[in-house]
């Protein structure tokens, strides 16, 4: 064998093995106004293109078979922005709860919220509960939409609800374990995240599932959010699965 010939076996030997796929996905949908705004458009412009990031987000997710997706779309903070804003998004919430409701069942996804819905108008909360309705039979991804959500605030209920359970005698002290307080948390029903991807280049999870983001594998990109690529999503899943989860432990072998 010469020196520019390789042995197969050797290749073969050379290609990193990769793990499996992540259970749960958790994106922070980043950059939305900023890439609106440096192209010379209105900020809305930039929440209007991300919708159809989210379709392609979704559909890559349901063709990959991820057991949940979870997408940041409105945090307990983004209340301060202007009322315009505001406004033009929950309009968007709500055309996107209707429009997208064909693709939602023709994809079999299984559409839940989490969040505080107190101060969500009314129109939303209807199409909301259709969706959540129409879908909750359907065997694929979770499609999990955080509205009006706050990781702080998730933790201070479930802790209210422990303290509740306490009093009225249907929980012991003793008791009180992490099993405990994720069963009382928004997403008591999906696994814990597995992959956080944030776009727009901001280094922080922002007050998003701060107990389920405890071990989770972080990517986060300069790509603002109406413009990330399936290309993308597809390498930050490809770098997770290359990644040694250890969970506190040893690599095999060490």
């Amino acid at each position: 064998m010469n020196a520019k010939e390789s042995n197969p076996a050797d290749s073969a030997d050379s290609v990193p093995k990769l793990g499996p796929l992540p259970d749960h996905i958790a994106i922070i949908m980043d950059g939305n106004g900023r890439w609106a705004q440096s192209r010379g458009m209105p900020r809305i412009e930039g929440h209007r293109r991300g919708v159809d990031t989210v379709r392609m987000v979704s559909e890559t997710c349901t063709e990959l078979g991820i057991e949940a997706l979870t997408l940041y779309c409105l945090s307990s903070e983004n209340w301060k922005r202007p009322q315009q804003e505001l406004d033009f998004l929950m309009e968007l919430l709500e055309r996107y709860l209707v429009e997208e409701r064909p693709l939602i069942m023709e994809q079999q996804l299984r559409l839940q919220v989490i969040g505080r819905r107190d101060r969500l108008p009314d129109s939303v909360i209807k199409e909301m509960n259709e969706t959540i309705r129409l879908s909750a039979g359907n065997p694929g991804t979770k499609l999990v939409l955080a509205i009006d959500y706050g990781g702080r605030d998730e933790i201070t209920r479930a802790a209210k609800q422990l303290c509740d359970d306490v009093q009225a005698g249907r929980l012991g002290r003793a008791e009180i374990d992490e099993q405990a307080i994720n069963d009382r948390l928004y997403t008591h029903n999906l696994p814990d995240v597995d992959l956080m991807i944030r776009t727009g280049g901001e280094m922080r999870v922002s007050n998003f599932l701060l107990w389920q983001l405890s071990y989770a594998e972080l990517w986060v990109t300069e790509t603002c959010w109406p413009e990330f690529p399936r290309s993308e999503l597809e390498r930050a899943i490809e770098n997770f699965r290359s990644r040694d989860r250890r969970f506190g432990g040893l690599s095999v072998g060490q």
